[in-house]
């Protein structure tokens, strides 16, 4: 909705390189902050709150298309250069995915994981259940299945249930049928955008398998596997998350713990 604005932490030095932090559904930048703390001495680290989440709660959710819209605006009026790295998980790595594809002029490099771009068998099953955990999504036994099935770490627990109460209902209902129904934009195709398509290896096997497409499909794609993880391995192995970021924005090696994906 034009003239509102989503809620962005900056932390780290103003004239370093700046690298735009975007986290899952049903949770908020707050999971970022190891990632953060770790890359704020050398870089310029802006952790957003997307839609419907965390404090930006009150923003309505629309479309993957209009937040990757107002990500590209807080990057034209906060960075001077007007262009940042961008990284997401799972509804963040969506909006990287969008992003990267429609505004590369905003985009110096992008990191996705946890995309899915193919097809969903029984989509309408997955849409009923949606709609059917909406209005139970901040009851304390789904929020500590939830936590036990995305592997939080046990200190996070208390942290990932109190971003994920934040979250508004309206948005975990629409953003659950938009992902369920997305796919790369047309445009990816001509992206000059370099891209890095990363999943956990224990991810649902059409992410794994959505690799391949989305590096075929960006002209600069790049496609790994983390080792031993899940979905929400930002908070699995925070430190090989770290690296991976750090390497892609300095353009040094990718850590050699990742296992491309072929």
């Amino acid at each position: 909705m034009i003239g509102m604005a989503i809620f962005v932490q900056e932390v780290g030095a103003a004239e370093a390189p700046a690298v735009v932090l975007l986290h899952g559904v049903g949770t908020s930048g707050w999971m970022w902050a190891k990632q953060a703390e770790a890359l704020a001495g050398e870089m310029r680290v802006l952790v957003v709150d997307l839609p419907g989440h965390g404090r930006s709660n009150t923003l309505p959710w629309i479309s993957i298309a209009d937040t990757a819209r107002l990500v590209a605006e807080e990057i034209t009026a906060r960075v001077p250069e007007g262009r940042a790295h961008v990284v997401g998980l799972s509804l963040g790595g969506y909006v990287v995915a969008q992003l990267a594809a429609t505004a590369p002029g905003a985009v110096i490099g992008a990191i996705m994981s946890g995309v899915n771009v193919l097809p969903f068998p029984h989509p309408g099953r997955l849409r009923l259940m949606g709609a059917l955990l909406a209005p139970v999504m901040k009851w304390g036994p789904v929020l500590r299945a939830n936590a036990r099935a995305l592997n939080v770490p046990a200190e996070d627990v208390d942290g990932y249930q109190s971003a994920a109460r934040a979250t508004s209902r309206q948005a975990f209902r629409l953003v659950n049928d938009e992902a369920l129904r997305f796919r790369l934009p047309a445009q990816a195709a001509g992206s000059p955008c370099p891209v890095l398509a990363v999943a956990g290896e224990n991810e649902h096997d059409l992410t794994r398998r959505s690799l391949a497409d989305i590096a075929a499909t960006f002209p600069r794609g790049e496609a790994y596997l983390a080792p031993g993880v899940g979905h929400a391995w930002n908070g699995e192995k925070p430190g090989l998350f770290t690296d991976m970021i750090r390497a892609w924005v300095t353009g040094g090696r990718l850590p050699e713990e990742l296992i491309p994906a072929r």
